[in-house]
């Protein structure tokens, strides 16, 4: 029983999702069935479909159920920052069986709630640091004023309410699933899919076929590739960055992996190993389980409508087959004949009336079961550029599907992206004067501020520059002067806030009518179509090898001979945001060398629980656990390097409080912040920092793990050198 929700400090819901059995205890008996993204809906094959566009109707009854559940909890934690600028972060109820965590973010209040004990208190923090992440992603800067941001979270309109609610919902139980699948995930960092030939190769085309060729296109309508990276399923395959582009951190590009598994959720190995239909279609690969904030016209800014679930494509998957690809693909397709045939199975299927009736229905309440590969979705990221540090940069995403399973992803930057660095320049100046503001006269007079004067140049100029296209922010930016800069006695510190507070709420405005409201260029269906088409035939001879491939990215058998005893580890590279590790898959269709019976998915615990451990660990200070857990010895290491892979001397890491922000890159990078720290003492040098968990058999020697957590260390510090660039 789980419940996420954002509200104001009025106690205004601006956004909440609850599975059916909160819902269940919200809602009478006789109120109808909740489907799984707090919509109504039946179930198809065990799967959730929505049968309204809209949401059950139900009035404001659920909403009013909400407030009433939450708004004293709400209005206790307002009143308490107000009085003792200190709240409650956490608690359970009287019997323990609901566990509530609360974060303020500005001047909305985050809340997570869970009743049936499967999540933690550190896993709830972490949804609400990850929510917090996808809202930035998807309204930028407009985070920063807690006025707009509620006009994003919560449209008047209540169609376009419910699509924005849905979007989110989606990307939350999409991260939920990814988080207890995914190894890459658990520990949030990336892993690449190692095959350094065809990763050279592909990031070579990339750079001359695609982003090279889009780039010197006269139909690009100024729009300008900066990244363009391919992905099977969350695996990197290969990434590639114009030489003009800002870098990407890797806390992002786990954001756009999110995104592209929301939009295009992994299937069965033997869905994506079937025949796929000649001529270089793309096969139906069920309805996008979100849009993310797609480029729309000025009356439309919010998410297009989500659809509820993926949809079953049992019907149109070819008969189940063992397939075991060849290492190393020809020079020439050997895949053609099985495609034309898997075409003509399609094309040769009948079904009853019932059936073509009940496929129809769905159809119409779905939508297009393809995803539209050519509707750009904005989404916002930080950027290191020649002018600074500028976060929520905002690019356009392409995702072009190859086949199931397989991406291209391209990211664009505007002609704009110019006025959106001087615009985050301004509010962080703005922000400065009101942190002075806010420590009083302390700070001296507000003019004698070195800062101020800049601050003013660039202003009055950005506001010629706007020719009075904006009169409130022009009256809002004089009224201003005229309180700080007035001859006569300036404002007192509470007017100077107040002033500072419109002249942010009017800059955030713009910034929203130009990146949320208003429609953005996007790169021609004609450039689209051709990186699409090319691609695919690059990687025509390698499709099943890549899908088997990414099932099984690295084997234990590899390391069973060197490392006795040694059952799975997980290698993390904190520096780059990467990760190797053996597959541990435990789904129904899918395996690792553990089988898909109960050891393996006692050992996907055992890691699960090792990883969750060794953050509350580090929480506290401590960069070295070794543990035995029943039959097995768990171990965890945290350690630094210079560039030539020495490693460094040990070093205190900071303690840090229990509602501090979750330990990862997700959450708010907490290892980009740990090198910072560590690398003041080594200024002369670069600093590296690299993680390593491993389960071993209870029986081998304590001694033995360390030698043998050394000697991984040393042979995995390789391969992670596969370039990125």
């Amino acid at each position: 029983m789980r419940c996420v929700l954002i509200a104001s400090t009025a106690a205004e819901l601006l956004f909440y999702w609850a599975d059916a059995a909160f819902l269940r205890r919200l809602r009478p008996p006789h109120a109808g069935q909740v489907g799984r993204d707090g919509t109504g809906g039946c179930v198809v094959r065990g799967r959730a479909w929505a049968l309204t566009r809209g949401p059950v109707p139900q009035g404001p009854a659920l909403e009013d159920s909400l407030n009433t559940l939450f708004a004293p909890l709400i209005i206790s934690c307002t009143a308490l920052l107000e009085k003792l600028a200190d709240t409650y972060t956490c608690f359970a109820t009287e019997h323990g069986r609901h566990l509530h965590v609360l974060h303020t973010f500005g001047d909305c209040l985050y809340i997570a709630v869970n009743g049936d004990g499967t999540e933690s208190e550190d896993d709830l923090r972490r949804t609400l640091f990850v929510l917090r992440r996808l809202v930035e992603a998807h309204c930028g800067l407009v985070t920063l004023d807690s006025h707009l941001v509620r006009k994003e979270l919560r449209p008047a309109d209540s169609e376009q309410r419910e699509r924005v609610w849905s979007l989110l919902r989606g990307l939350l139980e999409t991260y939920s699933r990814l988080r207890e699948e995914d190894q890459s995930f658990a520990v949030e960092a990336v892993e690449r899919l190692i095959h350094p030939q065809l990763c050279e190769q592909c990031i070579e085309f990339l750079e001359r076929q695609v982003v090279q060729y889009i780039n010197a296109s006269p139909e690009r309508g100024g729009d300008e590739v900066g990244h363009a990276f391919l992905l099977v399923h969350t695996k990197l395959l290969a990434f590639y960055s114009s030489r003009n582009a800002s870098s990407i951190r890797p806390a992002d590009l786990l954001i756009l992996i999110l995104l592209v598994q929301d939009l295009y959720p992994s299937q069965s190995a033997e869905e994506e190993l079937g025949p796929q239909p000649a001529g270089g279609e793309v096969l139906p690969q069920g309805p996008k389980r979100s849009e993310s904030i797609p480029v729309s016209g000025p009356g439309s800014h919010g998410a297009a409508e989500k659809d509820s679930d993926d949809q079953d494509t049992d019907d149109l998957s070819a008969p189940e087959v063992y397939y075991t690809p060849e290492p190393s693909p020809g020079r020439h397709s050997t895949g053609s004949e099985s495609w034309s045939e898997g075409a003509e199975m399609l094309g040769t299927g009948e079904a009853d009336a019932a059936d073509v009736q009940m496929a129809e229905d769905l159809l119409q309440t779905l939508g297009p079961l393809v995803p539209e590969a050519s509707n750009p979705r904005r989404i916002f990221l930080d950027a290191n550029l020649r002018e600074g540090y500028c976060p929520l940069l905002p690019h356009t995403m392409h995702c072009l599907p190859l086949w199931p399973g397989i991406s291209l992803v391209l990211l664009t930057k505007g002609p704009t992206t110019q006025v959106a660095v001087t615009l985050y320049q301004l509010l962080d100046g703005f922000l400065v004067l009101e942190r002075k503001l806010e420590e009083g006269p302390e700070a001296g007079a507000p003019r004698s501020y070195p800062f101020l004067a800049e601050l003013r140049q660039r202003m009055d100029k950005f506001v010629k520059k706007l020719s009075g296209q904006d009169i409130q922010l022009q009256n809002t930016w004089v009224d201003f002067k005229n309180k700080i800069f007035s001859r006569c006695e300036p404002g007192s510190s509470l007017e100077l806030l107040q002033a500072v507070a419109n002249v942010k709420r009017q800059l955030c405005s713009v910034y929203r009518q130009l990146f949320l409201a208003s429609a953005g260029h996007s790169l021609s269906q004609g450039l689209r179509d051709r990186a699409q088409k090319l691609m695919r035939e690059k990687l025509l001879d390698w499709r099943d090898f890549l899908l088997v491939k990414s099932r099984r990215n690295i084997t234990m058998v590899s390391y069973l001979e060197d490392f006795p005893g040694l059952v799975h580890f997980i290698y993390v590279d904190r520096t780059a945001g990467q990760m190797m590790a053996p597959s541990l898959s435990v789904t129904e269709k899918s395996s690792s060398e553990l089988g898909k019976g109960p050891l393996a998915a006692f050992i996907k615990r055992k890691v699960w629980s090792l990883i969750a451990l060794a953050r509350r660990y580090l929480q506290k200070g401590y960069t070295t656990l070794m543990l035995q857990d029943g039959d097995y010895c768990c171990s965890y290491f945290l350690w630094f390097e210079n560039e030539l892979g020495y490693k460094l001397e040990v070093m205190e890491v900071p303690v840090l409080s229990d509602d501090s922000a979750p330990i990862g890159m997700l959450a708010g990078d907490y290892y980009r912040k740990l090198l910072r720290y560590y690398s003041k003492n080594h200024q002369a040098e670069v600093v590296k920092c690299y993680e390593l968990l491993t389960v071993h058999l209870g029986i081998i020697p304590s001694e033995l793990v360390v030698q043998q957590a050394c000697d991984l260390a040393r042979r995995l510090w390789e391969p992670s050198r596969i370039p990125l660039l």
